[in-house]
């Protein structure tokens, strides 16, 4: 069971009792403006999700809860090796928690996970993610048109690479 810590998060494994708390992100379409899916409707629908990832193989995946003084604030980690992503409750934004989070699971995913890579597909309309990823280093390596659908729309993609230290 891997646990990361910065100086103000805890990135652990999630736990069925973060249900409540992961709720609040993953049922806030703010929060969920640039997600692959609907806002969660029901606290069941996040239960599950939880349930999904806990099922998951562990060698597919490293996804962590992002804990702030005791209360789960979001979700970052790696899924489909090697491509990071992360949610976090808008009352958390432009405050370094997402950075802090996603420089953790950047250097678990290097140092100890073993990658040679790590990637990002991203809304072209969510500024905030390409100007942080961009800041930490990582690079656009294409885009794409029309590869999330969501409810009969269609979203674009720009994808990013950051390549292991020692590449």
């Amino acid at each position: 069971m891997t646990i990361l810590t910065t100086p103000r998060l805890v990135l652990r494994p999630f736990d069925p009792s973060d249900a409540e708390d992961l709720f609040a992100v993953f049922g806030n379409p703010t929060a969920m403006r640039y997600w692959s899916t609907l806002p969660h409707a029901s606290v069941a629908d996040t239960a599950r999700m939880i349930d999904r990832t806990l099922a998951g193989d562990p060698g597919s995946h490293a996804e962590f809860a992002i804990e702030h003084e005791g209360k789960v604030i979001g979700k970052v980690g790696l899924w489909q090796m090697p491509e990071i992503g992360y949610i976090l409750h808008p009352d958390y934004w432009r405050r370094g928690f997402a950075t802090e989070a996603v420089q953790a699971v950047i250097a678990h995913g290097f140092e100890t996970l073993g990658l040679d890579r790590i990637t990002a597909d991203v809304d072209p309309d969510n500024a905030a993610s390409l100007a942080m990823l961009t800041k930490l280093g990582f690079v656009i390596t294409g885009q794409a048109k029309n590869t999330i659908e969501i409810c009969g729309k269609w979203f674009d993609s720009i994808y990013l690479e950051l390549l292991a230290p020692d590449r």
